[in-house]
């Protein structure tokens, strides 16, 4: 999948020359850019991820995070080597382990039920690819306390959002409904959203893709 991400703001173009792919289909990690004023296209990276999942350590969730959006990066670099590209990937580790995408509503319910009145982390990785080679990489974690929600709010929660749910690792999307799920949240909102954009835009602006 492709596309163009508008007409880019006067403030946050591409230095001459340069071309920024995100490597993602997540529409969150779209509207950060678009809003940031930087100009970037869209190629969904084609990654095998429950193998990379395979081969690293379950308990270093934030590694993950960064082995993901790394992946991501070179999986769309290797086939368009001019192009700077941006991989990003978020993991949830709660309880001890990895939290995986739910797979239908019941179990994303299960899974709140589980979280409520407890605190999760969610880790935001970031990869910047060009000529097939990783030149930057990062992450950024979020504190995430849920509140001890009522069945009727979860019930009403699950309804309001639907199968929209199943597309959050933590069966929850914070920039609508889902902030009322929460007692505090410590972190960066742009992490909690998919991608730490402070350290992105800093590592755009160095490598001169972004006007500084």
């Amino acid at each position: 999948m492709s596309g163009s991400s508008g007409a880019p703001s006067p403030f946050g173009r591409l230095e001459r020359g340069e071309r920024l792919i995100l490597a993602s289909r997540s529409t969150a990690r779209q509207a950060m850019l678009r809003d940031a004023g930087v100009p970037f296209t869209v190629q969904v990276a084609d990654v095998d991820e429950d193998a990379v999942k395979a081969r690293h350590d379950p308990t270093d969730a934030a590694g993950l995070a960064i082995e993901l959006a790394r992946a991501k990066a070179l999986a769309v670099s290797r086939h368009d080597a001019e192009a700077w590209v941006l991989g990003a990937d978020q993991t949830l580790a709660f309880d001890g382990g990895l939290v995986s995408k739910a797979p239908t509503l019941d179990a994303a319910r299960a899974r709140l039920v589980a979280m409520r009145g407890r605190e999760h982390r969610l880790h935001s990785g970031a990869a910047l690819a060009r000529n097939g080679q990783v030149v930057w990489s990062g992450v950024d974690t979020a504190v995430m306390r849920v509140r001890d929600v009522s069945d009727a709010f979860l019930d009403a929660y699950l309804s309001a959002e639907g199968e929209r749910l199943l597309a959050c690792v933590g069966s929850y999307r914070l920039e609508g409904m889902g902030s009322q799920l929460f007692d505090a949240v410590e972190g960066d909102f742009f992490t909690v959203l998919g991608m730490p954009l402070w350290p992105v835009l800093a590592e755009l602006r160095r490598a001169g893709v972004i006007l500084t």
